[in-house]
């Protein structure tokens, strides 16, 4: 069953101008409407992406199906999507895609950037390798979004993955791969990938993904958010299960990009000889 939205707070920044809404349940909620400016696709791609990378381990925001009554987005002013050339139209009504907003009613605190030092300390970095895997699988087209939270009493930041609704590009549900979509802006985050072990174990999660879950994750999404035409949303998840096995083939192809995103992969260890251990080959029949 959906979430019931009980209340509009505000608007959140972004493209696909969503809102950040109250639940029935008590949690709040960034919602994505079906008449946002990006596509109506992006719903059922967030919801899609979201739940997949959250079964192979990765962290994301909850997802789920939110309802919106007409009667609340009539009678919340501030609920309005700017569709161009000073055109203003209310948000559609119905079922929509909501993710819980990180940080809750009750935030430690969030930010969407990090100075570098501290980018080193988030406590789970590796994690962006996962969704490496994750976006490559998915034809995520736009940069790969995170937001690091930090509760209270915490010293470290954790990265949260937001914003999947560029995956299966878009609203187009094509895979026009290319090796720098859906990768994170900042190098760093790749620094401490030595192999294809740092990729795991979500990367054998992806390549063994069964069919019977994403089948189940496709049968979440309302068919109003992909036009209601079964066939496809089976052709989507049809593409999919043939991707598994092609995503190392698109991670090397990011590896072997002008970024060059993984600086110590393939790099042999080299061994520091102190000084005096140099001076041994002077010293003829020793015996040890």
């Amino acid at each position: 069953m959906a979430v019931t939205a009980v209340q509009a707070v505000r608007r959140m920044r972004g493209g696909a101008q969503s809102q950040l809404m109250l639940g029935a349940d008590g949690n709040l909620w960034v919602v994505k409407f079906k008449n946002n400016p990006q596509h109506l696709r992006v719903l059922a791609n967030e919801l899609i992406a979201t739940r997949i990378a959250e079964a192979v381990g990765l962290t994301v925001p909850k997802s789920d199906v939110v309802e919106v009554s007409d009667w609340l987005i009539a009678n919340s002013p501030e609920m309005v999507v700017d569709v161009g050339r000073g055109v203003r139209e209310r948000c559609a009504g119905g079922l929509q895609f909501g993710s819980q907003f990180v940080g809750g009613l009750m935030p430690g605190q969030v930010v969407d950037y990090l100075p570098e030092p501290q980018m080193d300390e988030v406590r789970n970095l590796a994690e962006f390798a996962g969704m490496l895997v994750v976006d490559k699988w998915t034809g995520n087209c736009n940069g790969r979004q995170a937001v690091f939270e930090r509760r209270w009493r915490e010293k470290k930041y954790r990265a949260v993955f937001i914003d999947q609704g560029y995956c299966f590009n878009a609203g187009e549900w094509t895979f026009p791969d290319s090796p720098l979509r859906g990768v994170f802006s900042r190098n760093q985050v790749y620094a401490r990938v030595r192999g294809w072990e740092s990729f795991e174990p979500w990367l054998s999660r992806v390549e063994a993904f069964a069919a019977e879950g994403l089948w189940k994750i496709a049968e979440e999404v309302p068919p109003e958010w992909y036009g209601g035409d079964p066939r496809e949303i089976e052709r989507l998840m049809e593409k999919l299960l043939e991707r598994r096995s092609r995503v190392r083939e698109l991670i090397g192809s990011f590896r072997e990009s002008d970024r060059e995103p993984f600086p110590i992969w393939g790099r042999k260890a080299s061994v520091v000889v102190p000084n005096g251990f140099g001076m041994l080959g002077d010293v003829g029949g020793m015996v040890m």
